[in-house]
């Protein structure tokens, strides 16, 4: 039986690690702001850790689907609220997910969590970004 997750087409993934929250909003909302440019009608997920503190560049339209979760690290803290998140945006039909987490020493278990054959299937890497 298919996964619910599963779909025909793969998702893009990005992961931006490291530097201050704002840094990371800030880089991704300029590859948003590129790729909403450059394709129309198509669905782009945010999945960023922590909480800003100021104004916010981000903001879910129609077209950009954006989920915070409270700060702590991915893997650190048994993938629950990454997971569930996670899985929710990836039910949208996205064509480009960015991921942005706190810190980049812990990319290695962020990875081996979206190497499992649920993600694997469903997720195409396109690069990892570290600030």
């Amino acid at each position: 039986m298919a996964s619910k997750l599963e779909s025909t087409k793969l998702t893009r993934l990005t992961i931006v690690a490291g530097g201050s929250y704002s840094e990371r909003e800030a880089w991704i909302t300029t590859e948003l702001q590129k790729l909403c440019a450059a394709a129309e009608y198509q669905k782009y997920g945010v999945l960023l850790e922590g909480l800003p503190t100021g104004s916010m560049s981000l903001q879910a339209s129609s077209h950009i689907k954006l989920e915070r979760i409270a700060p702590g690290c991915f893997c650190c803290i048994g993938q629950i609220a990454m997971r569930v998140t996670l899985n929710r945006l990836l039910r949208q039909g996205l064509s480009h997910l960015f991921i942005a987490m706190n810190d980049a020493e812990h990319l290695p278990a962020l990875n081996t969590s979206l190497s499992s054959p649920t993600y694997a299937r469903i997720l195409q890497r396109k690069n990892e970004i570290i600030l």
